[in-house]
């Protein structure tokens, strides 16, 4: 008979009430010193590992805990720091990607030479600094940070190792510490994570020409040390993670993980190696399978059935065992524990195999702590979560049952049917009204009332702008008086009168400087929002908001993604009153600010009774409404943002096309209403824009605004191949960094673009938006951005008197 174990991949860092990040930003304002961060986030490292235990997990991941970013850390642990940071090269790294959501850093990086903490402190074999650790996430004055990019499809950042000119060796054996740690503080016998060396490398950048395989042998025996201390200390199991394997893998990665493995074999026979994958499929399974280690970590919940069915093909190993990734990671849903039985049977028999690994489906990082503290939740939404405290007791319960029978466990199984059923019934998730409203959209894509083309020379009548027209992304710093002033509104400590007459005058405030800025199309500001996503689940019919289900985003930024659980409809308009006060108050535009449909579904909970084009589908039919009564109210340019579009596309190639089938068709249907003189803007955030250009331009936006501040201007790439009619505004500073732009990075950011795009096309604007940083911050860098545009134009306007009739249209 099968044996079952319960095991977890990764567990919450950032605590139930986000102690970890509280803890985070008092180190980085110079409240608390290194030691005192040390201290104090060991305690909450001792006190997750407790609660695993009292949860009955029996394989307990140590090593998962991060002071930022565990790819950072696994960077550190191998002496991988940019050559900026340790005297090296003097040259600036940029970002790919930023998130929207988040707008940038919160705190300032600390600038003393601090001892650093027990994991990072200097020693004899040149561990660095807590300072550097924390300079490489987050920058400085002098240095930009190393990039920062999406977790796979997730939408959790990590930091992009750069290996430029680098060799590996191995600083402090990080993963030993946490163990040591676990085991003398608990007694507790913990599973120690790291990233695999193909996946660290594969997610590297800065790799030279044919040194990809020289630096993996260089890497190869760092591991093998790693793994033999730990083995000396007494380490029965070791989790090495190597989720690139659900992406496209070559024969030559195949070759590649051989040689890995066969090296830690050979090294370590006693010990036992988890190799494992998450978030899709693994692309080579009966290669991947077939690999020396002694367990196999493969998710069973996002790979689309194709685990499964290549288990059920090809059998299992009978030396292995197999870890099976059956709970949500990702999503915070409870589990229907029958219907994960019956899975489990299937693949207990198509396994054969001696033991089983009952998991989640990828580390909880990416799920809340606990259901235990959302007191004001309806019961019925209540009982249908399960945050990561929840998922490891369903773990324990399905071990429970197929280690004990189904009748050992027949209580906790019979309350989650009972709770998914009831959450299934409720009126919320059965409106007819939506039903309807879905059952009459046509089939066919929607559409505009005419052709960019037409709408562009309408559009151009109607808003008399400059050549490189400026404008911003939204958002406008949210200062402590501004959070404060929601604060007490919400709790009843102020009017509603009150709080309209602040968010008035902020508003007011704001539109004043960005017309003495000399900004071109303004904002509002968005004082009114937390939250990009929540402050519209907030408002529509169908979500509802936690008090505590915080995850985190990247280093201490956390976000509290509303809970998509009923039915979408808009209740009443949600943004008409601010933006037309706004309009209001000048003659210059102002931008109605809205977050689209895909992004809202990424950036949520989403339900998981339906299928993704269905929800985004009636998002988007909530958003058509506000956009008509926006458009009804005076607003002539409405900016509907998708950051998370490419963000969302699938790890399978294959998956892609349907993916923005589906995407195209939810972004039109919110914004195709409008009349052509009325302007659509989006904005998104990532890279790698070659891969979805077909899909920017179908989506038939007016304006897109995307990132290219920390790639140096370089994604303007992407359009060099593939034609591009439409406006489009490349972010030209990072706000993502304390650093305040020069107008000749600006500058020189814009003229690479306009080697590509014709300047007529061309917007110039941030990367991103402003929320978090400071005023002192703000205020210079879009002076700057200004200055850089008029200057701009002013050599458009000398080549024009140069070269006579048309010469605007030249390249600088």
């Amino acid at each position: 008979m099968t044996q079952a174990k319960s095991s977890n991949l990764g567990y919450p860092r950032i605590g139930e009430k986000r102690e970890w990040k509280k803890l985070l930003e008092a180190h980085w304002s110079g409240k608390i010193d290194a030691a005192e961060l040390e201290s104090e986030t060991k305690k909450l490292r001792l006190e997750y590992l407790k609660k695993q235990r009292d949860l009955k997990t029996e394989l307990i991941p140590v090593g998962d805990f991060s002071l930022y970013d565990h790819v950072l850390d696994t960077a550190f642990t191998f002496g991988l720091v940019p050559q900026r940071f340790t005297g090296g090269a003097n040259t600036a790294s940029h970002d790919e990607n930023c998130n929207c959501a988040s707008g940038g850093h919160d705190e300032e990086p600390t600038t003393a030479a601090d001892a650093g903490t027990a994991f990072f402190a200097p020693d004899e074999n040149g561990a660095y600094v807590l300072n550097a650790y924390f300079a490489v996430a987050r920058g400085t004055k002098a240095f930009a940070a190393s990039p920062m990019t999406k977790w796979f499809d997730t939408n959790y950042h990590y930091i992009v190792p750069e290996l430029q000119g680098l060799s590996p060796k191995l600083t402090v054996n990080r993963p030993l510490a946490f163990y040591l740690e676990a085991k003398e503080e608990l007694g507790i016998d913990g599973k120690p994570v790291i990233v695999g060396p193909l996946t660290l490398l594969k997610l590297a950048r800065g790799i030279e020409n044919d040194r990809f395989d020289s630096l993996l042998d260089e890497l190869i025996p760092l591991y093998v040390q790693v793994l033999k201390e730990l083995s000396e200390a007494g380490a029965q199991w070791v989790q090495i993670d190597e989720p690139i394997l659900v992406l496209e893998t070559s024969d030559e990665d195949v070759a590649r993980l051989r040689k890995i493995y066969e090296a830690f074999n050979t090294a370590t026979p006693e010990l036992n190696i988890l190799l494992q994958t998450y978030f899709e499929s693994v692309s080579r399974y009966e290669e991947v399978v077939q690999l020396p280690v002694q367990a196999i970590g493969l998710d069973f919940v996002y790979d689309r059935g194709r685990n499964l069915a290549a288990l059920e093909k090809n059998g299992f190993p009978q030396d292995k065992i197999l870890g099976v990734g059956i709970i949500d990671g990702r999503n915070i849903w409870r589990s229907d524990l029958s219907v994960k039985l019956e899975l489990l049977r299937r693949i207990e028999k198509a396994a054969n195999a001696k033991e089983l690994f009952i998991q989640p489906s990828s580390s909880l990082l990416h799920v809340p702590v606990t259901t235990r503290s959302e007191e004001k939740l309806e019961a019925k939404i209540k009982n249908g979560l399960s945050f990561a405290d929840e998922k490891l007791a369903e773990i324990a319960t399905l071990v429970q049952a197929l280690n004990e029978g189904e009748e050992a466990a027949a209580a906790e199984i019979k309350a989650s049917v009972d709770a998914v059923a009831a959450l299934n019934a409720s009126p919320e998730r059965n409106d007819e009204s939506v039903r309807d409203a879905l059952g009459k959209l046509d089939a066919n894509r929607p559409e505009r009332l005419s052709p960019y083309a037409t709408r562009r020379d309408v559009q151009a009548k109607h808003w008399p702008l400059p050549l490189l027209p400026t404008t911003t992304i939204g958002s406008l710093p949210q200062t402590t008086e501004v959070r404060q002033a929601r604060s007490k509104w919400k709790k009843g400590e102020w009017s509603e009168a009150q709080y309209v007459e602040f968010l008035h005058a902020e508003t007011e405030r704001w539109i004043r400087i960005q017309e003495e800025i000399g900004i071109d199309v303004l904002v509002h500001g968005e004082f009114e929002r937390n939250d990009m996503v929540e402050y519209f689940g907030e408002q529509l019919a169908g979500f509802t908001t936690s008090s505590f289900a915080w995850v985190q985003s990247y280093g201490s930024r956390c976000v509290k993604p509303p809970i998509l659980y009923g039915d979408v409809k808009l209740l009443s308009p949600m943004t008409v009153t601010e933006s037309a006060y706004a309009q209001s108050l000048t003659q210059k535009p102002v931008k109605g600010m809205l977050t689209g449909p895909i992004t809202i579904y990424n950036w949520s909970f989403v339900r998981d009774d339906l299928s993704r084009a269905v929800v985004q589908n009636q998002i988007a039919l909530a958003l058509r409404s506000e956009v008509s009564a926006l458009e009804e109210a005076g607003i002539g340019m409405i900016q509907v943002d998708e950051p998370a579009l490419r963000e969302g596309l699938p790890l399978k190639r294959e998956d892609w096309q349907a993916y923005l089938d589906d995407a195209v068709y939810a972004f039109r249907a919110s914004t195709t209403s409008v009349q052509d003189v009325t302007q659509i803007h989006t904005h998104m955030c990532y890279a790698e824009f070659g891969d979805i250009i077909q899909a920017i331009s179908d989506l038939d936006a007016d304006v897109i605004s995307i990132e290219a501040a920390r790639s140096n201007g370089n994604l303007v790439s992407a359009f060099e191949d593939d034609t591009y009619d439409k406006g489009i505004g490349l972010g030209v500073f990072d706000i993502h960094s304390p650093r305040l732009p020069d107008q000749s990075e600006i500058e020189s950011i814009a003229q690479r673009a306009l080697e590509v795009l014709d300047p007529a096309q061309f917007w110039i604007n941030p990367d991103c938006g402003l929320k978090t940083r400071r005023e002192e911050e703000v205020l210079p860098s879009l002076q700057t951005m200004v200055a850089a545009a008029v200057a701009l134009r002013e050599q458009f306007a000398k080549a024009g008197a140069a070269g006579g009739a048309g010469a605007t249209g030249d390249r600088i």
